[in-house]
């Protein structure tokens, strides 16, 4: 994809009716990559430069259902139904439910400008599943980056975030620590602290995402796809590992 036009993805935030504004064209290289990471290990800002390096297509689960609570979506097949019903309700959206919304994208696995899929598998079950549709779609996977990241740091970035409500700006007490203490400094807005970043809510989500996670990294390091990556330091530090576990210049 050239680096100078961006991809709406319509055909994966929108359903596989819709039609993406820039097709890429084929590439020497397409890579197709999925990624895991704990909750503040910094996978989408990973995601992102990949993409943008690489000329993949970031394909975010996470993206479609914030597409769908915001009305963007307008592909109202029975899996989006039912995702829209959870998240009205306050409810997550289950396995089944997401592995449908992932089934009827299958044709952006083999688009000609790979992929960089990002909160999705989450589940054994789910992985089992994607190598099946990747198989039916002709294309394979060529690595699974998995970023790693001590307990304590991931409390401390996560614990130390602050979010506008407003214009959903993202501050650090520590790392980006807005000019007013509280204050956004884009709008002027109140900062907050997300309920799902205190604490005793972190803890939760991490024991959560290791009970359901470490089937899934085995299932890649049996497969000879799975390359750790640690997610110390910089993000710039972070992503010259990355592109050195995919033997990729920068």
């Amino acid at each position: 994809m050239d680096n100078h036009l961006k991809n709406d993805r319509a055909a994966w935030i929108q359903g596989p009716s819709a039609h993406c504004s820039v097709i890429p064209s084929k590439l020497a290289r397409a890579w197709r990559l999925v990624l895991l990471g704990a909750p503040g290990v910094g996978k989408g800002t990973q995601a992102e430069r990949l993409c943008a390096h690489l000329g993949a297509c970031h394909l975010s689960t996470g993206d479609v259902f914030r597409a769908a609570a915001a009305n963007r979506a307008a592909a109202a097949t029975p899996a989006m139904q039912a995702a829209l019903e959870c998240m009205r309700e306050g409810k997550l959206v289950g396995d089944s439910t997401v592995w449908e919304l992932v089934r009827e994208r299958g044709g952006c696995l083999r688009c000609n400008g790979g992929f960089v899929l990002d909160g999705f598998p989450r589940t054994l079950r789910q992985a089992e599943a994607l190598q099946l549709l990747m198989k039916e779609q002709g294309v394979a996977l060529d690595a699974v980056l998995d970023y790693e990241l001590p307990t304590d740091e991931i409390m401390s970035r996560l614990g130390g975030r602050r979010v506008c409500p407003a214009c959903k700006a993202v501050f650090h007490l520590v790392e980006r620590p807005p000019q007013i203490s509280g204050v956004c400094d884009l709008c002027g807005g109140r900062l907050i602290q997300r309920e799902d970043d205190r604490p005793e809510a972190i803890a939760v989500r991490l024991e959560a995402y290791e009970s359901a996670t470490q089937p899934l990294i085995e299932f890649y390091r049996k497969l000879g796809l799975l390359a750790p990556i640690s997610a110390e330091g910089t993000p710039d530090k972070v992503f010259a590992r990355t592109l050195k576990a995919l033997h990729v210049t920068a």
